[in-house]
């Protein structure tokens, strides 16, 4: 009798286990349901209706993120709970600011060799973002692959698709001149950008994930790193629908000086007064632990900036009270002023943090 072949499973990949984890996701999608979608898994595609989801001339705004490095601190603090919010948040706020509205979702996670409670625990977090933007998660990818993860590693991608009227797409560039208002919606921390620079600041000092945060007093430090993103869809729909917003801007990796001037038109300069917004105790932590310049912070972090919306003077104030009536803490942080050229962010009054 010639002895039993090898098996997919003795070459390190599970099938059993990956359809346990379908099975067990496959509720939390059901939860993300919408017009439009159905949100059920296990076909080779996912399926969205545009006409169902009431749309009459849309344009379709595609984005797809990570997480980065913050992945690494979810890994050893084995705290997966809060990362999925991280990735849902990276893909739909970029959305949103086109003037979209996020309509489906779709993830990739990719390991040595499949834990399907911690797995479970990241993508049903996923699910949870995407039923707090209204978005429908349609479908993803769980790739095992033995070898090429070390032991309890895995990555994270997520792809996301919204919708917008051709009309209402932002920004609005022959609509943005000088004397608008920029107003900033806060952060809720670091969000899921300069995680390499914060874990050299953590490795220079010899500080572990299990180290009391010297920022928030009774907190782990990789708990007190680990606040995840801040979704700003429904405040942001919101505020679209109850004022004319000429653009909005995620603040990510590069801070406000990089990512403001990506909306702005050219001969229009953004200036920010620092001092106009409370910054979390985070960033003046990292500012003084790793001796980083102020003007470093702000092309490097959010520094308690996640959003900014672009509007005229006469619109300031609606646009504050539909965001903070929607939950966002909002302050009028700068103007727009005539500037020569390409479009660029300078600063003026206080200090960051003072």
């Amino acid at each position: 009798m010639s002895e039993p072949g090898l098996t997919y499973r003795q070459a390190g990949v599970d099938i059993d286990a990956a359809d346990d984890l379908v099975e067990r996701i496959s509720a939390a999608a059901r939860q993300t349901r919408r017009p439009g979608a159905a949100a059920n898994l296990g076909g080779f595609g996912g399926l969205f209706d545009l006409r169902a989801a009431g749309f009459r001339d849309p344009v379709l705004v595609a984005s797809t993120d990570g997480v980065g490095t913050k992945l690494r601190l979810a890994i050893e603090t084995r705290e997966f709970s809060t990362i999925g919010q991280d990735l849902v948040a990276m893909c739909v706020n970029d959305i949103v600011v086109q003037g979209a509205e996020p309509l489906f979702f779709l993830d990739y996670y990719a390991t040595g060799k499949l834990a399907t409670d911690a797995a479970a625990v990241v993508i049903e977090g996923i699910a949870r973002a995407c039923s707090d933007c209204g978005c429908a998660l349609i479908g993803g990818e769980t790739a095992e692959m033995p070898g090429f993860y070390g032991e309890g590693d895995f990555d994270l991608a997520g792809f996301a698709v919204g919708a917008v009227e051709r009309e209402q797409v932002l920004p609005k560039t022959t609509a943005i001149h000088a004397d608008d208002v920029l107003i900033g919606i806060s952060s809720s921390g670091l969000h899921s950008n300069g995680f390499s620079l914060v874990r050299k600041i953590m490795a220079d000092a010899v500080l572990s994930c299990d180290a009391p945060a010297p920022f928030a007093p009774g907190v782990p430090l990789g708990a007190a790193l680990l606040v995840p993103t801040r979704l700003y869809v429904r405040s942001a729909l919101a505020a679209l629908r109850a004022c004319d917003i000429k653009g909005l801007a995620h603040i990510t990796g590069g801070g406000l000086t990089e990512n403001l001037p990506r909306i702005l038109p050219p001969n229009i300069d953004a200036t920010i007064r620092p001092g106009s917004w409370p910054v979390p105790p985070v960033f003046a932590w990292l500012a003084q632990r790793g001796n980083i310049a102020e003007s470093e912070m702000l092309r490097t972090f959010n520094c308690g900036i996640g959003l900014v919306a672009v509007v005229a003077r006469e619109d300031r104030q609606r646009c504050m009270d539909s965001f903070a009536s929607t939950g966002e803490t909002v302050h009028e942080i700068g103007t727009l002023v005539a500037g020569n050229g390409e479009p660029r962010v300078t600063y003026s009054g206080a200090s960051l943090f003072e």
